[in-house]
């Protein structure tokens, strides 16, 4: 993985990889989480796969040729697959060959005689071989990857190969067929959204709904564009044979790298925020490492209340940001801790904050969020009101020493009429009771 991959995949380990879990000012992880879903789905995956194998190599493969030809299309998609991105889908070419062989009825006007456990074998076959790179390199969760892969391939098989080679489709032709076709498209995109969130909830315990959402909106995306290239070759080759896979392979891998520019851009631009905010560290304003905690905290809190992923990145984004202000200040406060000064004091700190963030071209909403995380917690936006909460978390435990999570939740806790809104609070101790977070350390 290069330098900018390993960028842009590091605020999402600071919520994902929790079996090394450290937290500051004493807090302790509560234990590995059991991902009771995710290894149900993984052993589904493996069984059918080791079935659709046994069965393809013991009655042989029908039609070779073709299945060579998808099987390297999927192997080829899989191989340009990229990692460390917010994006759902990182190997488009693949998702989109693979699914167009599940939906295969004929070739150049011959019907196809593969069922959708050869579907299964090829693609799982396929698939295996592309990945071996990333697995070499350690780039990604390869095994969720390849779980999604098999299972949806596999249901939108199931669901076409059977009624095709019975004949209940001979009938159907032009139109009808191809609005089939788009319709089991979207059940399976809806269905693999949902197996996404799914695993995604076992494996992190944050809320499904949210989780569900942003699934959904990444289908709207590339996922659409997945499934519409997937029908298009599925009818193409029907018609014209396989010299249709390259033709209409090319303009998804052309979206897939502007894609992956696109995610480099985002990467640079993250980076620039990360460097603004070490500013205040830099000049010793706020003690090392204490804003990088307080994005990481707030963006799984945030989570944790079911802010969509654009929410969360301007969260990120403003908890990166917030002492900004404090570089206005002549004299340093003790350890950066704006919350021992008066009200007026941190109101115009935050103003001056959100000013300087205008001033560097980042997102107005990043802006605001900054800027208003002074005010009373009615009056703010519910990201203003996560950073606030836990920046003062942050301050409060590493005053307390020892013991200090459970004190400043307390205090935390106590201060919930005025300074703190109760629902973050909370949010926030369910956050740390889970120990699902790797906070960077200080220094």
């Amino acid at each position: 993985m290069n330098p900018a991959e390993r960028s842009a995949s590091g605020s999402r380990r600071h919520e994902e990889h929790a079996g090394s879990a450290r937290f500051p000012a004493g807090h302790t992880r509560t234990g590995p989480r059991s991902d009771t879903f995710g290894t149900f789905a993984r052993t589904g995956a493996a069984l059918l796969c080791v079935v659709a194998l046994a069965v393809t190599l013991w009655s042989g493969i029908d039609e070779r040729g073709t299945a060579l030809a998808f099987g390297v299309l999927v192997a080829v998609g899989e191989l340009t697959r990229w990692s460390g991105t917010e994006d759902r889908e990182s190997a488009p070419l693949g998702a989109a060959g693979a699914l167009a062989y599940a939906l295969l009825g004929e070739q150049a006007g011959h019907p196809s005689r593969h069922g959708a456990l050869q579907v299964v074998a090829v693609v799982s076959a396929a698939a295996l071989l592309g990945c071996v790179p990333h697995v070499a390199r350690g780039g990604g969760p390869t095994l969720d990857h390849l779980t999604r892969r098999v299972l949806t391939v596999g249901f939108a098989a199931i669901c076409f190969q059977p009624l095709y080679n019975r004949g209940r489709l001979m009938g159907w032709a032009g139109p009808s067929y191809a609005l089939l076709l788009v319709a089991l498209l979207v059940l399976t995109a809806l269905c693999d959204a949902v197996l996404a969130a799914a695993m995604a909830r076992s494996r992190t315990r944050w809320p499904f709904g949210p989780l569900l959402r942003d699934e959904l909106r990444a289908t709207l995306g590339i996922g659409s564009a997945v499934c519409a290239t997937g029908a298009v070759m599925s009818l193409a080759v029907a018609v014209v044979g396989l010299w249709a896979l390259p033709v209409f392979s090319l303009p998804l891998l052309l979206t897939q790298l502007s894609f992956r520019r696109y995610a480099a851009v985002r990467v640079t631009y993250r980076q620039t925020i990360a460097s603004l905010a070490r500013a205040t560290e830099i000049a010793g304003y706020t003690p090392a490492g204490h804003a990088r905690r307080v994005a990481a905290l707030s963006r799984a809190v945030g989570r944790e209340l079911g802010l969509s992923e654009p929410d969360l990145t301007v969260l990120e984004y403003a908890a990166l940001m917030h002492d900004i202000g404090q570089l206005s200040l002549v004299d340093p406060v003790p350890a950066g801790a704006t919350s021992a000064l008066s009200a007026e004091e941190q109101r115009r700190i935050a103003l001056l904050g959100g000013a300087v963030v205008r001033q560097t071209g980042v997102d107005a909403e990043v802006a605001v969020v900054v800027e208003r995380q002074a005010d009373p917690y009615r009056e703010q936006p519910v990201s203003a009101r996560i950073v606030r909460t836990v920046n003062a978390y942050e301050e409060l435990a590493r005053e307390a020493g020892p013991g200090g999570p459970l004190t400043a939740l307390e205090k935390l806790r106590l201060a919930t009429a005025r300074d703190h809104q109760p629902e973050v609070v909370e949010s926030l101790a369910r956050v740390l009771l889970r120990g699902s977070l790797t906070l960077p350390q200080a220094g």
